[in-house]
Formats: C-alpha cells, sequence, structure tokens
C-alpha cells in the first residue's frame, strides 16, 4: 500500500503548495481511495503537478465535516465523473470554531447522487471499512478546543460524532486512517489497536513548551502499544517534534508531497 500526501499544512516540494487541511491518496492492491480533499482544489492542482490522475480514483472518503478536510468535494466531483464519496450522515450539522467562525461544509454537496451516506459502519472494499466516531468510546478525555456544533440553536461543545475512520486491513496488516481524531488518538487508537496509524493528532493547540510533559506523556500511551505512526496537519510541527524525541522511529511526518510504502 502507497500513502502519498496530496496537500497538507506543510510543503518543502518548490514545485507544490501546502493548505491547512488534508487530502491523501491511498493506493491499495485493488482500490485508488482519496481521502479527504482539503480545504479548496490544492489537492487537484498538486496531483497533476505529480502525476496522478484524479479522474481514476475509485472513491472518496471524508473524514469529517470540517471545511479543511470537505473544501475540495467539489472539485473532485468535477474532475472524478463516477467515484462514490462516502460521508457520515452527521458531517453536514453546523460546525464551528468558537463562537464567529463557521468551519462546516458546503450545504449543496449533500444534494449530490454520488454522496453515500455513512452511519456506524460500511464496507467499501473487501478489507476497508469505515467507522464512525460514535463506535469510538472515549476512555481518555475529549478535548474541543473551542471547537462548537449548534444544536437547537445554540452551541455546545463539539463530540464529534460526525467523525469516521477508514480501516484497512491488507497483507496482514491493519492500517488506520483518520482525518482529525478530534475524539482522542489515543481513544482511536486504544479502540482500533492497528499495526499502522496515519492522520492528524489534532494537538496544534497545545503549548510545545508549556504543555510540553502533557504531550510527552500522550508519547508514553501511544508507545505502550505496538502502532507506528504518521501523522500530519493539526498535530502540529513543534508538537510532532517533541513526540518525535521520544517515539523515534514509532512517529513519522507526511508532508505535501511525500508517500510512505507499508
Amino acid at each position: 500500500m502507497r500513502i502519498t500526501a496530496l496537500c497538507e499544512n506543510v510543503c518543502h516540494n518548490p514545485l507544490l503548495s501546502g493548505e491547512h487541511g488534508l487530502s491523501l491518496l491511498v493506493e491499495t492492491n485493488s482500490k485508488r481511495i482519496l481521502f479527504d480533499t482539503g480545504q479548496s482544489d490544492l489537492f487537484l492542482k498538486n496531483s497533476n503537478i505529480l502525476g496522478i490522475d484524479i479522474s481514476s480514483i475509485d472513491c472518496a472518503v471524508l473524514s469529517h465535516g470540517h471545511y479543511d478536510h470537505g473544501g475540495g468535494i467539489p472539485a473532485f466531483l468535477d474532475a472524478n465523473k463516477t467515484a462514490p464519496v462516502y460521508i457520515s450522515r452527521l458531517a453536514f450539522g453546523e460546525h464551528y470554531n468558537g463562537t464567529e467562525k463557521y468551519i462546516g461544509l458546503d450545504q449543496d454537496i449533500r444534494n449530490s447522487s454520488r454522496v453515500i451516506f455513512v452511519d456506524d459502519k460500511a464496507t467499501i472494499d473487501e478489507g476497508v471499512m469505515l467507522y464512525s466516531g460514535g463506535v469510538c468510546p472515549p476512555v481518555f478525555p475529549i478535548e474541543p478546543y473551542g471547537l462548537k456544533i449548534k444544536h437547537n440553536g445554540r452551541l455546545e461543545d463539539e463530540i464529534f460524532l460526525h467523525e469516521q475512520y477508514m480501516l484497512i486491513e491488507e497483507n496482514g496488516k491493519r492500517i488506520l486512517f483518520s482525518g482529525c481524531s478530534h475524539r482522542g488518538i489515543l481513544n482511536i487508537i486504544n479502540r482500533f489497536k492497528p499495526d499502522v496509524f496515519i492522520g492528524g493528532f489534532h494537538l496544534m493547540k497545545l503549548d510545545a513548551a508549556a504543555d510540553r510533559e502533557k504531550l510527552l506523556g500522550i508519547a508514553d500511551e501511544l508507545l505502550k502499544g505496538n502502532t507506528v505512526c504518521y501523522t500530519a496537519h493539526c498535530t502540529g510541527v513543534e508538537q510532532y517534534e517533541l513526540l518525535k524525541t521520544k517515539m523515534k522511529d514509532r512517529l513519522g511526518y507526511l508532508s505535501t508531497g511525500t508517500s510512505v510504502v507499508i
């Protein structure tokens, strides 16, 4: 399996560009899956430069209902005329950062005939499953970090039930994909116990200096299992570098244009 970051916050390739968002191309033995689309059509521009044909993607998966993961869906639907897009049925809620900034999806997307709504679980292909945030009960606290959802006209702290995870079992390994791990990276790893984890840890709002011990505690918890992690996007660069001092070869970073083969 090959995973390529089509767009992500960090970019070291002078031919490509990065943005606050995430989009991954996942190439299994039998499928080419687009996991998230970033916040714009940048994933498509970078794909063209990398020689990746988005029109040949078999399907797309949206990890959750935030603009920096689903903003590129209209561009995908235009560039690829056949692939279905798997989205949580809860993804089109009214999501906010604080009380003012709307960070949800373009509501028109839900009207596309190619959108397949996912509840707790769905099968994409043999060995490729989607699971909702609701099947990931918290053992560790879920920290909303100021993110809200409007419910009955009132803003409430998010619990991210619209989040979903893609689990691929291939060649004897369990590979888990998560966009931001809003329900807690430790909760998600504890639930699925994958061999490999790909995605954001959502730690960028922790200060690498002031919250040093908390971050190192997360590293310690991750090291209790056997999961190898490749992270990006909302983990934060300074936070990643601190985690890396403890996790060493158990942690890598997928910046824009880079790939990992599993």
